[in-house]
């Protein structure tokens, strides 16, 4: 008897060889480097990375929210359908209906002279086509959806009266209300107290369940991925350097800038006053980038073959695929390690403290 093939799931969102480039006075600045990703129903990818990195520049790509001076090549297909051809054609309720995002100050997303109420309505009645008073209370049930507090007092009360975190959660309203199936969250805590970050990462995490939502999450913090994310990418000056499922990456990595982050986050178990380890050095500029690893500067694995050329995103079979050429928790990229601390200096310069003889 035959057996009937079973096809792979398409992703809800594909994007293959996205390039992102701004003309300024001192030349063209390579936000976006090549990056290709898959985002499946109902999972969460966290894109990862430093301030400058590439993150949000991809993320308002994907929203068709960036000036009109970038250019922009690549494919991004949402469902089967062309992004880039939907918003050169001004597509009327795709935007902010199918794919809807939450932005990192609420104050930039928020009319400071309107009722909340009255915003996340705005978005009923353009989208949905609601009256003014069906929308008016939908906008409540949606507050109190996201954990408002008093939800029929906030609908009345301007941004200015809420808290920060209150605020956000209006704009998580405001990005719910038109049942979006993929929310993209660009950096949702930074705004917010320390205290506050996990309660509007749980709400997010709760309601992309909840709705069977698929989720981007940007964030500069791989703390803030772990547990929450689904998949992983790591960014690097406008390209993608390590990407895998969130397990295989926090406890297998493999790309020296991933250890690097992770080294990076404050622990629990850490004795009090103990110091940070910092990752050396600064972000390379994106104008006119060198032909080389741009993480070799500040590597402590770089070699002289690190230096001629980028590398590839490839490696394990699968989903885990890396740009390194001496990758962490491999024989090539301990040998590396080695021979600089040794040598006391990487081939890209960055000086190493030197082991002793007979250490290790």
């Amino acid at each position: 008897m035959a057996v009937e093939s079973v096809s792979a799931p398409a992703p809800l969102l594909s994007v293959r060889d996205l390039h992102v480039r701004f003309p300024t006075e001192r030349g063209t600045v390579n936000a976006v480097n090549g990056v290709s990703f898959d985002l499946y129903e109902g999972r969460t990818l966290a894109i990862v990375g430093e301030s400058g990195s590439g993150k949000s520049v991809t993320a308002k790509t994907l929203m068709n929210l960036l000036p009109r001076t970038a250019h922009v090549s690549g494919e991004v297909t949402y469902d089967g359908q062309d992004v880039r051809a939907l918003a050169a054609a001004g597509t009327k309720h795709f935007f902010g209906v199918q794919m809807t995002m939450v932005f990192q100050d609420p104050m930039t997303s928020l009319n400071p002279v309107k009722k909340v109420g009255e915003q996340i309505a705005e978005t009923l009645r353009y989208h949905l086509g609601r009256s003014r008073s069906d929308a008016l209370e939908e906008a409540e049930h949606l507050l109190d959806q996201v954990g408002i507090p008093e939800p029929s007092r906030r609908v009345s009360q301007y941004p200015h009266e809420l808290s920060g975190g209150l605020r956000q959660r209006v704009v998580i309203a405001m990005a719910l209300a038109c049942q979006p199936r993929l929310l993209i969250a660009d950096e949702p805590t930074t705004a917010v107290d320390v205290t506050v970050q996990k309660h509007l990462l749980d709400l997010l995490d709760r309601l992309r369940r909840d709705r069977g939502m698929s989720m981007i999450l940007i964030t500069h913090d791989l703390g803030v991925a772990h547990g929450r994310a689904d998949d992983v990418a790591v960014m690097y000056a406008g390209r993608l350097v390590e990407t895998a499922d969130a397990r295989t990456l926090f406890f297998d990595m493999r790309h020296p800038y991933t250890e690097a982050l992770l080294r990076s986050i404050p622990r629990i178990e850490d004795p009090v006053h103990h110091r940070l380890d910092p990752i050396p050095g600064r972000p390379p500029e994106l104008v006119d980038p060198p032909d080389a690893c741009a993480f070799a500067p500040r590597c402590i694995y770089a070699r002289a073959d690190c230096l001629d050329g980028v590398p590839e995103l490839s490696g394990l079979v699968g989903l885990h695929r890396f740009a390194c050429l001496h990758p962490t928790g491999t024989e090539r990229g301990e040998a590396a390690l080695a021979t600089n601390r040794t040598a006391g200096v990487t081939a890209a310069g960055l000086s190493l403290p030197q082991e002793a003889p007979g250490s290790g």
